[in-house]
């Protein structure tokens, strides 16, 4: 049997010991049981992939969750203060990405996050055009894209 399952099972006995069948108790009974099985990983033999890959996507939830909380303030200042500091602009970025999963997860983080938009991709999946409402400085916003979002997707995608 698989780990993830495992964890699914322990998530699952979890919300029925509580009796809190809610997407809350079973994050919680997931959260539990990674731990249990963590704890308990000599016994399954080889099993350091799923706790890091498991981790790598905890990580890119969070800190994608600190960009959004980031840029909506930023937007928001920009919009309520009177003077303004957008510059907006289109920016192609190189991808590093690989393969279409991890360029489509990408595109639709940055499309999430506001003052951003991703508007297209090459066919070569190796370039991404995107608009932004702060692109003062192009080749930063393209490293930061590069050293953030799209590294902490392809670390959660390995």
């Amino acid at each position: 049997m698989s780990v993830f399952l495992l964890n699914l099972l322990l998530a699952v006995a979890w919300a029925a010991l509580t009796g809190q069948f809610t997407l809350g108790g079973l994050a919680i009974g997931f959260g539990v049981g990674f731990l249990a099985l963590w704890v308990i990983q000599p016994l399954f033999g080889e099993t350091g992939n799923y706790f890091t890959r498991v981790w790598r996507w905890v990580k890119l939830l969070v800190l994608f969750h600190y960009e959004l909380v980031v840029s909506s303030v930023s937007v928001a200042w920009d919009v309520l203060t009177p003077r303004h500091r957008a510059r907006p602009g289109l920016v192609c970025i190189p991808l590093k990405a690989q393969g279409e999963a991890e360029v489509l997860l990408v595109t639709n983080l940055i499309s999430l996050t506001p003052g951003t938009l991703s508007l297209d991709v090459a066919p070569d999946c190796k370039t991404l055009v995107i608009h932004a409402m702060f692109a003062d400085d192009p080749d930063e916003l393209a490293r930061s894209i590069e050293n953030g979002m799209e590294r902490w997707v392809r670390e959660a995608m390995e």
